[in-house]
């Protein structure tokens, strides 16, 4: 989170040397830097944060693991390398790019490395003159001239180039296919997004062949620290760039009547002057190209050397292209293209509990936040069926994400589809080098050799592989497509009306690994039920999951209940985890009813494992129904208290936690008029104390009979949305193309949650507390809704 704060002193709040944990736990680093060294607030710069290079060879190679010690330690530090302060957690990433007021994107094109007087002299020869583009402007004038421009980026204006860019595919593939070795940079994934970029523009395809030779230089020039000498040459690259580029949009204005983008933009300039000026279509004439080709070859090169290098993933996309949407966005989020991007702090701010001066120069390292442990599960494990790949910031956040998003998507999934149609038997050639463009923000190899034999492409038997394409969705990933195959392994009776269900993967792999308190969805036809796993973490071939027999239920426990056994195959979305052990609190109460001990049992044995104090409550309406009771005898009975009811031994809530004070810690699954008695109890407890989960939500059934519309303000993105009283808010969030994250859609797991910055909610889910409740920041997108007419949510 960021706030506005005061300018500190050496020993102030804002500096993290000072903050008692981190001066015991970085003593030694801190003695042994250089103690001149220190930050514009005054602080003591740390040895690591002092060696930090965004040019050196670890950050070139790898931005997310030369930033690792950062995520540990020091997740906001200054770097008197590059004069910047460097953010590299996600949420303190995110945070800074919501708040576009204090953090102004008004440096993002600023030459890191200044050029000398003959490289000025060079690029004032050509006319070089740019100005203000949708990536460095302030508000108001970013989202007035954002909002003019926006429509040809809309899903549903995206849809009608879906045909010709899977032609432009095929057509560069065919140049190829046979000769069983390419470069795939040189033959395709440079050309295609250029290509597409152009087309998407409206620059006339004779015009192509000049822009193409210059666009790399503006990524070197801005972001590139070259040599002096290097400077004059990127000048003469730049100027020809843009002398060509205003050449091109000069003709264009001539005659302002063809199809494309920059069209809209000219005709727009017609009609608004003050809000889309001349300098304004200049600069963007050739910043667009940059953005929207560099990005995308790169992203989509990295796309595929990292899918060839875990051939597993690979071979499942071409087994079930519909994963394609879900694996560019893994690979997005593990090997995106832009690895950085920049702010200036416009007064004093707070970012993680570091003061930022004003003025202040701000790194976001995009990559490093994508591989953060706080946000993503298993973060250094690539993998395809990662329910929340798409909270990724390589397309950035907030009003400033990329407009071109959804076209790079829909690129990158054509440009796949084709490829596991017709090569999926391609594979790298071992051993080859990979070099990057050296520069802070942009990633991707310069080339990609890989090879085949053309003797086994399957057109040369079968030319029906050509036909009926897999047409994706435009916009992010559909969740329920998110879907892993796996076997049955074992089906046994733990209690009465429960059963344990053991899972491997079908060809003998390693399952990913979870966390104490994670579930699975498991899916079967039209059948998707959410389970907690509750079986060892050491066993990476297994998931296991319990299912209570609900006779009055809605029915999935009874079909898994009566129709699995071992062999079938199944599906499985997850591992996830909204229920999450804090494993630094001082001592825990663990309180389980019936099937409420899958979740809270992995807890007990993570406690258990890591040596801390806990007391472990498990409540029943009798031993024969309660399920693990012998594994929870054995592993914890130091700990454990045994509630059966028909022993008269029920559960006396308010003496079991008579003692609960700070630092403690309280996890609780069962049923709702336990969980209800609960958060009456934790009304007078510390805030942040009580965890629980629900084993299913209140009614959300939409009934528009009894619903009403209301308006929805974006504060973020200074947009007004229409929630119709026959539609969620998600709903109509998603539809607009803003990606809200969301899981269960009933209001049970949080991952929907939006901040809300005004307005009377009408809170629906069983996630919030009720003093969370009463705060009125936040709501459930998928299920609650406005009292009134009108929600403001910091989107």
């Amino acid at each position: 989170m960021t706030t506005p704060a005061r300018q500190p002193d050496k020993m102030s709040e804002g500096c993290p040397f000072h903050q008692p944990a981190y001066a015991t736990s970085h003593a030694t680093s801190h003695a042994t830097s250089q103690a001149t060294v220190t930050s514009p607030t005054g602080c003591p710069v740390s040895r690591d944060a002092a060696a930090f290079d965004p040019f050196g060879a670890s950050y070139q190679l790898d931005p997310a693991e030369a930033l690792r010690w950062s995520r540990e330690q020091e997740p906001v530090f200054f770097s008197p390398k590059l004069g910047y302060w460097v953010v590299s957690r996600y949420e303190e990433v995110k945070a800074v790019f919501r708040d576009n007021l204090t953090f102004s994107p008004a440096i993002a094109l600023e030459k890191l490395t200044p050029a000398p007087p003959e490289a000025v002299k060079i690029l004032e020869s050509y006319g070089f003159a740019m100005r203000r583009t949708m990536v460095n402007e302030d508000e108001p004038d970013h989202m007035e001239r954002r909002r003019l421009l926006m429509d040809a980026f809309l899903p549903e204006n995206l849809e009608k180039h879906e045909v010709w860019v899977r032609e432009l595919a095929r057509s560069y593939m065919d140049h190829f296919i046979d000769k069983g070795r390419a470069d795939l940079v040189e033959e395709m994934f440079r050309e295609i997004p250029m290509t597409v970029a152009l087309r998407f523009l409206g620059v006339p395809s004779e015009d192509a062949k000049e822009l193409r030779k210059f666009s790399v230089a503006h990524t070197l020039n801005t972001w590139g620290r070259p040599s002096p000498e290097q400077q004059l040459k990127i000048a003469e690259d730049v100027g020809q760039f843009w002398q060509t580029a205003q050449a091109i949009l000069d003709r264009m204005r001539e005659e302002p009547t063809g199809e494309g983008w920059m069209y809209d933009s000219i005709r727009m300039h017609n009609q608004h002057p003050a809000i889309v000026p001349e300098s304004y279509l200049r600069s963007m004439m050739m910043a667009i190209l940059v953005a929207a080709h560099e990005t995308t070859a790169f992203a989509t090169t990295n796309a595929f050397r990292i899918l060839l290098s875990n051939r597993a993933s690979w071979n499942d996309i071409c087994e079930n292209p519909t994963l394609i949407p879900s694996a560019i966005e893994e690979c997005l989020r593990a090997a995106g293209s832009v690895v950085a991007w920049r702010r200036i702090a416009t007064e004093d701010a707070d970012v993680g509990g570091v003061t930022i001066p004003k003025g202040g120069k701000l790194l976001l390292v995009q990559a490093s936040a994508n591989r953060d442990s706080r946000h993503f599960e298993n973060p250094d494990e690539f993998d395809i069926y990662r329910h929340n790949s798409a909270e990724h910031f390589t397309f950035g956040y907030g009003a400033h994400q990329c407009m071109g998003k959804n076209i790079a998507r829909m690129e990158m999934r054509i440009i796949l589809d084709e490829f596991v149609r017709r090569l999926p038997h391609i594979h790298l050639i071992e051993d080859q080098t990979f070099e990057y463009l050296p520069n802070t923000s942009f990633r991707g190899p310069t080339s990609l050799w890989v090879e085949w034999n053309p003797e086994q492409n399957p057109e040369r038997r079968n030319r029906a592989v050509l036909e009926n394409p897999t047409h994706f969705h435009i916009g992010a990933p559909i969740k329920e497509d998110i879907l892993r195959r796996v076997v049955v392994a074992e089906v046994e009776r733990e209690a009465e009306e429960v059963v344990r269900v053991d899972l491997v993967d079908p060809y003998g792999r390693e399952l990913p690994d979870w966390s104490p308190g994670s579930h699975i969805e498991l899916v079967s036809g039209e059948w998707r039920r959410y389970y907690s796993l509750c079986g060892k973490r050491n066993d990476q071939h297994r998931l296991s999951i319990a299912i209570l027999r609900e006779p009055t239920g809605r029915g999935g426990s009874l079909y898994f209940h009566e129709m699995i056994k071992p062999g079938d195959v199944l599906h499985i979305a997850g591992p996830k985890n909204h229920f999450h052990l804090d494993e630094t609190a001082e001592r825990y109460t663990l309180i389980a009813g019936g099937i409420g001990i899958t979740p809270i049992l992995t807890m007990a044995d993570q406690l258990k494992a890591l040596g801390k104090p806990y007391t472990l409550h498990y409540c029943g309406a009798g031993r024969q129904t309660m399920a693990f009771l012998e594994r929870v005898e054995r592993d914890h009975s130091e700990a454990l208290t045994v509630h059966a009811s028909d022993e008269g031994c029920r559960l006396d809530i308010s003496t079991a936690l008579s003692n609960v004070a700070k630092g403690d810690q309280v996890y609780c699954c069962g049923p709702e008029r336990m969980l209800e008695a609960l958060e009456v109890l934790a009304q007078n407890w510390p805030e942040g104390v009580l965890h629980v989960e629900h084993f299913s939500a209140r009614s959300n059934i939409l009934d528009p009979e009894q619903e009403h519309a209301f308006e929805v303000v974006l504060s973020d993105s200074n947009v007004t949305l229409q929630v119709g009283n026959d539609q969620t808010l998600l709903e109509a969030l998603t539809a607009f193309g803003v990606d809200v994250p969301s899981d269960c859609c009933e209001g049970l797991c949080g991952t929907c949650e939006v901040a809300v910055v005004e307005g009377d909610i009408d809170h629906r889910d069983v996630v919030l507390s009720r003093a969370e409740r009463a705060a009125s920041d936040r709501m459930m997108a998928c299920c609650s809704r406005a009292k009134g007419d009108r929600l403001v949510l910091a989107l």
